[in-house]
């Protein structure tokens, strides 16, 4: 697989699980696809992490990068202070 074909495949991945992880926690979020893309893979990333090192378990999980996708989504509006975070 050429370089080009695998980075459209992480784009495509992080994405899906992005949106999903964007459809799944309440709330506004008035961020662009390439934000949606990097918290997709950021959750999957963390996901794999996790699952490699503590789950002991070396495979694919969809729903826990979805999760760990929803806990960077939470963390990011949490720590940018908008009017869409906390209340002050």
């Amino acid at each position: 697989m050429s370089l080009v074909a695998y980075i459209l495949v992480l784009a495509f991945s992080g994405l899906i699980v992005g949106a999903l992880a964007r459809l799944l926690l309440p709330g506004p979020d008035p961020i662009g696809i390439g934000m949606t893309i990097l918290v997709g893979l950021c959750g999957t990333f963390s996901a794999g992490l996790f699952s490699w090192y503590v789950l002991h378990w070396h495979g694919p999980q969809i729903l826990l990068s979805v999760a760990f996708s929803m806990l960077t989504l939470w963390l990011f509006r949490r720590t940018r202070g908008t009017r869409y975070g906390p209340p002050r």
